[in-house]
C-alpha cells in the first residue's frame, strides 16, 4: 500500500532544525502614582458636602410643599362642609321668615295685629305697649 507524502497524517514531515531564539530582557518601569494632595482632597470633600446640602434643601422644600398641599385639601373640605351648613341655615331662615308663619306664631303667643293702630303686644305683666307699622 502506497502512502502519499501529503495525505497521510501518520507520517510526519521532517522538521527544520529549531532556530535559537535570542532572549532579550526588558525592564518595565513601574510608575508609582502620586497620592492626591490634601488641598484637592478637601476641595472634593467640600464639593460633595455642598451637593448634599443643596439636595437636602430641595428635598426639605418639596416636603413643605407637600404639607402645604395637604393642608389646602383639608381646608377646602372644611369650606365645603361650611358651605353646606350655610345653605341649610339659609333654607331655615327662609322657612322661619315666612310672614304667614310669623303671624301664626304671634297669635299663638298672645299678640294681635291691628293694621290701623299697629301691633299690640299683650303680656301677663302690667305693661302694655303698641308699635306702629310704617
Amino acid at each position: 500500500m502506497a502512502y502519499h507524502y501529503d495525505g497521510n497524517l501518520a507520517m510526519k514531515p521532517k522538521r527544520k532544525k529549531q532556530q535559537d531564539y535570542v532572549v532579550r530582557e526588558t525592564r518595565k518601569k513601574v510608575v508609582k502614582r502620586k497620592s492626591i494632595p490634601v488641598a484637592e482632597k478637601l476641595l472634593y470633600l467640600m464639593t460633595v458636602l455642598a451637593v448634599v446640602v443643596v439636595a437636602s434643601i430641595i428635598i426639605f422644600r418639596y416636603a413643605e410643599i407637600y404639607d402645604i398641599n395637604l393642608h389646602i385639601k383639608q381646608v377646602n373640605s372644611e369650606i365645603q362642609g361650611v358651605q353646606l351648613e350655610v345653605q341649610q341655615l339659609q333654607r331655615e331662615v327662609q322657612t322661619l321668615s315666612d310672614p304667614e308663619r310669623i303671624r301664626e306664631f304671634a297669635e299663638a303667643n298672645g299678640m294681635s295685629s291691628n293694621l290701623d293702630s299697629g301691633i299690640v303686644v299683650k303680656k301677663s305683666s302690667t305693661l302694655e305697649g303698641t308699635a306702629k307699622l310704617e
